[in-house]
């Protein structure tokens, strides 16, 4: 058997009579992929687990996955922000990369590459991401989502990563490591801590253990991260259906994360109908001129920073303060359409997506990335000044 079969990071299990080898990975490793190539050859098995799901691994594997990317229905389905989030939490990952050479995911891509190589089955296990991201959103109450969008935004625009040698890499997989920051992340952000880590857990641990059939060799293919819980996991009865299909599923939005967007444009329509109605025309006029500049001004900047198209910056002023009535449609959804129109990413753009946004200055010159950017700089300048504006408009009503 190959020496880097016995490395630190393979467990060996029997779970309800199947033999498995239970591989924790880092994903900008080139020892993992080493390691996990070489268990795959040296285990000969029936079934290849691999912490993937078909989205994720169509991304790693099909170098024209962006063929199918249709940006504007992206933003007119409302799937943007998924796309920011999706991009964000893996530009950390790809800062790493860049300092160690190893792609993020290689090791696992690798594992399927191993299966198709031996002809034996491979399975992808890990829980679809969309449902994945929109759980941990769901679950995380307000101001935690602000924590949470904070540090998404700050990931975005970090430098880049010092470099990582393969001995600081087997440190960052070595369970007691990884035990220490899942406890901090439990203490800020259980309910991320919760979705990303402990109920993945919990549903790879269920996939690989009905994979295949009773006494065959599994080799399964996770990062590190999730090792100790899927071990404790193997340790526990299989979890009943009704709970995976639970941890499954996107659960619907809170009452007030439902009533708000309505809320905030009654009040403030209210407070414009209450002007008429009283005929204090001075007032009146003086709080729809701020609410206008307020919104379009701090949108149009937004767009700005973003480094939009001038159209694109003419856009979100117009739009934002009427767009900020709509609790249907944000300026993000116009100034994305506008964008994504005037300087439509080119081919190299959506083939490179992944990489640019590995450095913060690719965010800027990658077009499809630009695109993304004035969505959120735009949205987020209107949502700043409906905010500002409402300190303005509560001398209406004075």
């Amino acid at each position: 058997m190959n020496d880097a079969v016995h490395a630190s990071d393979a467990h060996r299990v029997e779970v309800d009579g199947r033999h498995v080898v239970l591989v924790g990975t880092a994903h900008i490793s080139q020892e993992s992929v080493d390691v996990v190539r070489a268990t795959i050859r040296a285990e000969s098995p029936d079934v290849v687990c691999v912490e993937l799901d078909e989205r994720r691994y169509k991304v790693l594997s099909d170098p024209r996955w962006w063929e199918s990317l249709d940006l504007f229905q992206v933003i007119k389905g409302g799937q943007a922000p998924l796309l920011v989030a999706q991009l964000a939490l893996s530009s950390f990952q790809k800062r790493m990369g860049l300092a160690t050479g190893v792609k993020p995911g290689s090791e696992l891509a690798a594992a399927v590459e191993e299966a198709k190589a031996l002809g034996v089955e491979y399975d992808l296990v890990d829980r679809e991401i969309r449902t994945t991201l929109l759980r941990g959103w769901r679950k995380t109450g307000f101001w935690k989502k602000t924590t949470l969008a904070g540090s998404l935004v700050a990931g975005m625009f970090m430098g880049e990563e010092k470099e990582l040698n393969e001995d600081e890499m087997r440190k960052l997989r070595q369970q007691d490591t990884l035990s220490g920051m899942l406890d901090e992340m439990g203490d800020s952000l259980p309910s991320i801590k919760m979705v990303l880590v402990d109920e993945r857990d919990v549903y790879m641990s269920h996939r690989i253990r009905i994979a295949g059939k009773p006494g065959d060799t599994i080799v399964a293919v996770v990062g590190a991260a999730h090792v100790p819980g899927m071990l404790r996991q193997f340790a526990l009865p299989n979890p009943e259906p009704e709970e995976v299909t639970r941890i499954n599923t996107v659960p619907g939005r809170s009452f007030l994360s439902r009533a708000l967007p309505w809320v905030l444009p009654a009040i403030v329509i209210a407070v414009f109908g209450y002007g008429f109605a009283v005929g204090d025309w001075d007032n009146l006029k003086e709080a729809a001129l701020a609410w206008v500049l307020a919104n379009g001004l701090l949108s149009a900047l937004g767009a700005a920073l973003a480094l939009g198209h001038p159209l694109t910056i003419v856009a979100a002023f117009f739009a934002a303060p009427l767009t900020s009535l709509n609790p249907t449609i944000g300026a993000g959804f116009v100034t994305g359409m506008v964008q994504t129109w005037a300087r439509p990413p080119s081919v190299r753009d959506m083939e490179k997506i992944s990489d640019d946004v590995g450095q913060w200055k690719g965010w800027w010159t990658n077009k499809l990335a630009r695109v993304l950017l004035v969505f959120v700089f735009s949205n987020l300048g209107s949502s700043i000044g409906t905010f500002v504006a409402f300190g303005w408009l509560k001398d209406l009503i004075a």
